[in-house]
């Protein structure tokens, strides 16, 4: 920015470390239909139960009583949405698209739960995205991931990962979010063991959780009160600072 007065170029980089959110959080009685619209489609969708489904199927047999809640909360106690949700219900006209391509990352790709959690936590590790691995880390560990592999994708390591779906998932989205490309090698890999529709969905999953990244930050939207925020390692920071 040119500061008007001396003419210089001033760095009004935002500072690191928690603020007031800039978006007030929208209470469920004040919005309109298109902004219901929104908040029904993230509380009425796949997210509020967490699994993918709304109802058990008949194959399940009895339903653990803890899938059916979601990882974290979407709504505060007042019935406010948290996290990037708020920020949705702002413009409803991208906002509903917005969260029903989130749905389609997380619910209605072939990717195991397990493979797209490693590569959400992956971009929320090098945003250094607060809210991002608040909530991921908790769908992380209920696909499956241990506390070793999530340590290692916090500090920005390669976790110890056997399957090779896997392995090739962290070593893509580890180059997309580094790089934003993937070298020839890297691709044609991807392309043979997770197949062409995947590695289209991949790319789209970086670019979304970026995006959700960059609105988090800019809207000061941390982990919710109460709740720990995440230690990323001290030896440097990665794109995009703190949230």
């Amino acid at each position: 920015m040119i500061d008007p007065v001396s003419g210089e170029r001033v760095n009004d980089r935002p500072a690191r470390g928690p603020a007031a959110t800039r978006l007030p959080l929208l209470l469920p009685g004040t919005l309109s239909d298109e902004q219901l619209a929104v908040y029904e489609a993230v509380t009425g969708g796949p997210r509020a139960s967490g699994s993918g489904r709304t109802s058990p199927s008949p194959e399940d047999g009895d339903p653990d009583p803890s899938a059916a809640e979601p990882p974290f909360g979407l709504a505060d106690e007042s019935g406010r949405l948290l996290g990037p949700f708020n920020a949705m219900l702002y413009s409803p006209s991208v906002g509903l698209p917005l969260q029903d391509l989130g749905a389609a990352l997380r619910f209605r790709t072939a990717f195991t739960k397990r493979e797209r959690e490693i590569a959400t936590l992956v971009v929320a590790a090098h945003l250094r995205s607060d809210f991002e691995w608040y909530a991921h880390e908790r769908i992380g560990r209920r696909a499956g991931l241990a506390d070793g592999e999530m340590d290692a994708l916090r500090e920005g390591r390669a976790p110890m990962l056997a399957d090779v779906r896997e392995r090739v998932v962290y070593e893509a989205t580890r180059q997309l979010v580094a790089d934003g490309d993937l070298a020839d090698a890297v691709f044609t890999e991807a392309a043979t063991t997770l197949g062409r529709a995947a590695v289209v969905e991949l790319v789209t999953l970086v670019g979304y959780y970026r995006a959700l990244a960059l609105q988090l930050r800019v809207f000061r939207v941390g982990v919710p009160d109460g709740e720990p925020a995440p230690e990323w390692p001290a030896d440097g920071l990665a794109e995009g600072g703190h949230e």
